[in-house]
């Protein structure tokens, strides 16, 4: 066989693989990507091995492996841009919007989403197209925009039964329905569930989290015999759990669900079970969730005490979750970071990328290298997170514009009163963070408590009218054998113990 008839065969069974109805089958995918991949390097054919990254990559992700991921999609762009190739520049767009969905950057991930959708060639495989649309509308829903996500869901629709691809139809189903669930349209989510169910009849099993959709809008209209038919199958073991943490979220639902009704001991058994298979799988996000329905449980059952205790468990490990979440991000973040710097090795660019752009103030990438150093060379060190109180009140009342002109004008308090060694950087959102060289836990509290007052006292009127502008500071002071992560982790749980008790405070 020649050369062009094996890179032509390669490219076959590759597109066959983008277009599969079993990308969900992550073993699968992986191995036969790997295989094609083989082929495509021993061909000299370099356009298919970075298709096969990108189906690679995108199993990272679902797995949870953000930096690789990230960094093989930006590695991916770059080639597919310099070399002209559209079809692969979707693909890279494709995984980066996922990425930087997982990041929590939603605005980046919106971007990518968009040119996932703009840059595939017209004669891509109609099975490609839906799945694009799917993650562009993904994106729309995070960004705010439903009724443009719902748009590029119909579109899936009707590809998806041009093609006869039950799976894709489930995939749009199931997230328009959840869409009705948030927003509490009972009406619309009980339709959407109903045709979940009669494109399931036509053979295409539910999964585990498309069953959790259904069951919760059962919950929503009190239907909880119907609901729990409908998780029968997790009970026995029968459904599908592609995303692996889907049949412990049935069993919360199942155990809210019956605790709604007043069935408390039931509900007390699907809970210890999704907990041994939390457990048992290292599920730590819905480990968390599960602490939260515990507690509700308990208050349900009159048991106060034991609901007191386990919701501030729930609110402990909910910080640590967060910190390690924040950790995650920022070295997925940081792998991108090395990747564009090898290309781009300049001060200009390394400040960009240290830098807020809306505040700017340093950003969560700097305080990662720099934390870590600072710890290194002994001495007080004392690290305070600071978090505006009630901004959601400011954006939902006076618009995103008047919560960013707040947030650029905390900035420019925080830089003013950060001189010498001291550094004030931006989390994300209305979260900030002061690193305080040289100051033990005394020092500390009354240079926040100034921070404090100073934000208190500023004249927010010209800029939200009567709404006031207070934080809330928790502070945090370095033992000996701190960690970065156990730092920030402390101030976070001190930041939630000022917001419980008050707002407006500083808490050591």
């Amino acid at each position: 066989m020649t050369a062009e008839l094996v890179i032509r065969d390669h490219r076959v069974r590759l597109a066959e693989l983008e277009g599969s109805r079993a990308l969900d089958e992550f073993a699968m995918t992986r191995r036969q990507a790997a295989e094609l991949r083989a082929l495509a390097v021993e061909a000299g054919d370099d356009e298919a091995v970075h298709r096969c990254d990108m189906l690679v990559a995108d199993v990272l992700l679902r797995e949870g492996h953000l930096g690789p991921a990230g960094h093989s999609a930006h590695q991916t762009q770059e080639w597919a841009e310099t070399h002209a190739r559209p079809f692969v520049q979707a693909r890279a767009h494709r995984v980066l919007a996922n990425f930087y969905r997982m990041l929590g950057d939603f605005p980046e991930a919106l971007a990518h989403g968009v040119q996932g959708v703009a840059k595939l060639p017209p004669e891509a495989a109609p099975a490609v197209r839906a799945r694009h649309l799917i993650m562009l509308a993904c994106t729309l829903d995070d960004s705010g925009s439903f009724d443009e996500g719902e748009t590029r869901y119909h579109e899936v629709l009707r590809i998806s039964a041009e093609i006869g691809d039950d799976g894709l139809a489930l995939r749009a189903l199931n997230n328009m329905a959840f869409n009705a669930y948030e927003a509490d349209d009972e009406p619309a989510a009980s339709v959407l569930a109903g045709r979940m169910r009669e494109v399931a009849a036509r053979g295409r099993a539910l999964t585990a989290k498309e069953l959790d959709t259904i069951a919760r809008v059962e919950m929503m209209s009190g239907r909880y015999a119907t609901l729990e038919v409908t998780l029968a199958g997790v009970l026995d073991g029968t459904v599908l759990d592609a995303d692996g943490d889907g049949a412990a979220e049935c069993l919360l639902t199942l155990a809210e669900a019956r605790r709604l009704s007043d069935r408390p001991t039931a509900a007390q058994v699907a809970l210890d079970r999704a907990v041994e298979l939390c457990e048992r799988r290292g599920l730590a996000r819905a480990r968390v969730q599960l602490r939260r329905e515990q507690a509700a449980l308990f208050a349900a059952t009159g048991r106060y005490k034991e609901a007191y205790e386990e919701q501030l468990r729930y609110q402990d490990n909910l910080s640590t979750l967060q910190s390690t979440q924040r950790e995650a991000r920022a070295q997925a973040m940081q792998a991108i970071f090395e990747a564009n710097e090898a290309r781009q090795a300049t001060e200009q660019f390394r400040e960009m990328a240290h830098r807020d752009a809306l505040t700017g103030l340093h950003n969560r990438r700097y305080i990662d290298e720099q934390l870590p150093k600072l710890l290194g060379r002994g001495g007080h060190l004392s690290v305070a997170i600071l978090d505006l109180d009630h901004f959601k009140h400011i954006n939902d009342t006076l618009s995103h514009a008047i919560g960013d002109a707040v947030l650029q004008q905390l900035g420019r308090l925080l830089q003013d009163r950060t001189t010498g060694p001291a550094v004030a950087a931006r989390l994300g959102g209305e979260e900030f963070v002061l690193i305080l060289p040289g100051l033990d836990a005394a020092a500390a509290a009354l240079y926040c408590e100034r921070v404090r007052r100073a934000i208190h006292d500023f004249g927010w009127t010209t800029i939200t009218g009567g709404l006031p502008v207070t934080s809330s500071i928790g502070v945090t002071t370095a033992a000996p054998a701190s960690t970065a992560a156990a730092l920030l982790a402390a101030a976070d749980r001190n930041l939630y113990v000022a917001k419980r008790t008050g707002r407006d405070r500083v808490v050591v």
